[in-house]
């Protein structure tokens, strides 16, 4: 198989990956529900039944599904205990959140880097639709952090690196059930500031400017600390 067979479809496995992550993410494939055949993913997708099993196996491998022989492959609840994910105490919840955030500190910020060289004309194009998606949103919508982690999915996807998307991916149901648990750190007085902080990290990935995103999205998690040390300070109290 030559290279650019080869990158084709790993590209292909990694959309198909990605955009089967965001629907389980986004409750479209809810804990329990059976994912399409391996025939219909193929017809509906044009895609080969290798590109179609390479997926099943990563979304396995992190934990979002599993394959019973002989009946199908079945979305996995991803609130098991024993998985990571935040206290359901609101105090837990936002510390917990804290340490996501840390941890999307050390990945996010060169992802961002590398999505403004890499990124295509579509997938700039997916992630304006993600990003207006998320502006949309109320702050205080229980489904705000759900689009926000879709938008930064979106970035993590233009780097091309499977690490970076996998990676992502996997933080995606813990960060959203810990951010949620923890509060609103969106709130309605600084709303604007997070869309304005989104709006500036495409910008830059835009007119390809990698040093610019890195600085936006650092800007941009850094506040986000800040938000979310607040609600740790008034669950303290």
């Amino acid at each position: 198989m030559d290279r650019v067979t080869t990158d084709r479809r790993l590209s292909m496995t990694q959309q198909l990956v990605v955009d089967l992550t965001q629907q389980i993410l986004a409750g479209e494939l809810p804990a329990g529900s059976k994912l399409p055949t391996e025939q219909v993913i193929i017809k509906e997708r044009g895609v080969s039944r290798t590109v179609v099993r390479e997926a099943m196996s990563r979304l396995q491998a992190e934990g979002l599904v599993e394959t019973r022989h002989g009946i199908g492959t079945f979305v996995v609840d991803t609130a098991r205990p024993g998985d990571f994910q935040g206290s359901k105490h609101v105090k837990g919840g936002a510390y917990d959140a804290l340490a996501v955030i840390e941890l999307r500190l050390s990945l996010e910020v060169e992802a961002a880097g590398i999505a403004a060289q890499r990124s295509t004309p579509e997938q700039l194009q997916a992630m304006r639709e993600a990003l207006d998606a998320a502006n949309a949103f109320e702050a205080t919508d229980d489904e705000s952090a759900r689009v926000d982690f879709e938008f930064h999915l979106q970035i993590a996807q233009c780097t091309g690196n499977s690490f970076f998307i996998d990676a992502m991916a996997h933080v995606g149901s813990a960060l959203i059930a810990v951010i949620q648990q923890a509060g609103p750190a969106v709130t309605v007085e600084n709303r604007a500031l997070v869309i304005r902080e989104r709006e500036q990290i495409y910008a830059a990935l835009a007119r390809r400017d990698a040093e610019a995103a890195r600085a936006s999205m650092r800007l941009h998690l850094i506040n986000m600390l800040q938000r979310i040390r607040g609600v740790v300070e008034l669950t303290a109290q």
